[in-house]
Order: C-alpha cells, then structure tokens, then sequence
C-alpha cells in the first residue's frame, strides 16, 4: 500500500477533497503593524480582524520607539490571497497605522516564539522528560519535586514538536507569547 499523495490545499482528515478545485488555497502570513502608541489602538485593529471575521492566530504586540511613540504589531492570519490584500489595505487605510509588512512575502525571516511548560511527574517520566528537554535545548527554570517548568525559544514548529512529546510525560500546561518575527538582510 503506497502512502497518501496529499497536495498543499487538501484535507488529510478525509479521503475526499471536498474544496473547489477552481477556489484558492489559504495560506498562513506574518504581518508587521507599525502603529501609534497610544491607548485603544490595538482595539483597533483587532476589531477590524474580528468585524470581517478573519481569524488571528498568533498576536504580539509592543512598544518599539519609546520616543517616536510607536508600537509594533505582529499578527499571523490565513486566508486566501486576495483576503490577505484586503486585510493589508484595510490596515493601512486605518490612521493611526504607519506601515504594513507582509513579511511572508518579503523574503526570508526569522521567527521565535517563547514558550513555558509545566510537566508533571515522577521517575522514569521525570528523566525522559530531561532527557528531551536536553535536546530541545530547553532550559530548566523552576523544579519542584513534582514538576518541571521548562523554557524554550524557536519557531513554532519546534515548540509544537516539544509540547507533543510532553504530552505524554504529563504535560499539565502551558505558555506561549505568540511569533516574534523580522526580515532577514537590509
């Protein structure tokens, strides 16, 4: 039996492709806000996200130039093409908005997230736990006998990986700050 063909677009939950085969695929973007930095902004512009119905899946937000008042956005959304230029351009005509950077489709960037993770357990699970915290390069930063409180900074991607493994061990929660992203180069 060969494996399962699945092409970008197609559900790997069905053996049946259901989606219009003349429709766009939707795709996942990193967008970069510059705004002003004052209060009910961010209100703002989440509220055009949520009035339109598209959906954030990662957001972070903070104060990059404490003297010129600015405040960076970075949202990571999905949607087709033609939803993602309309988001932009409905960003950029709100007024307190500066700029407005598809760094998806600007070149190569560098993505971290920050994550915490609490981990329950006790002998054997307690020292695999370690043991794959080791090659993840988590760090320890609280320990009880109980538990771990691990620390780990990558993409999500190896975030996800982490927290997958863990499950099992007896991960009992969890923290992520959501995607920090910028372009590589000038």
């Amino acid at each position: 039996m060969s494996a399962l063909n699945i092409s970008k677009g197609m559900s790997s939950h069905s053996a049946y492709d259901l989606r219009d085969p003349n429709g766009q695929i939707e795709e996942s973007h990193t967008l970069a806000i510059m705004v002003e930095n004052e209060p009910g902004v961010l209100a703002r512009v989440i509220g055009l996200f949520s009035g339109r119905g598209y959906n954030i899946d990662s957001l972070t937000v903070a104060e990059v130039d404490h003297l010129g008042h600015k405040s960076r956005i970075t949202v990571v959304t999905r949607g087709t093409p033609a939803v993602i230029e309309q988001i932009k351009a409905q960003l950029g005509r709100i007024v307190v908005v500066y700029a407005v950077n598809d760094l998806t489709v600007e070149g190569p960037v560098v993505e971290r997230e920050l994550g915490l993770f609490k981990v329950k357990g006790q002998g054997d699970k307690r020292v695999e736990a370690l043991r794959i915290a080791e090659i993840f390069r988590a760090n320890v930063v609280d320990s009880t006998l109980e538990s771990f409180v691990f620390e780990l900074v990558g993409p999500i991607s190896k975030l996800d990986a982490f927290a997958d493994l863990m499950r099992p061990l007896g991960l009992i929660d969890m923290a992520r700050t959501g995607l920090a992203a910028l372009s590589r180069g000038l």
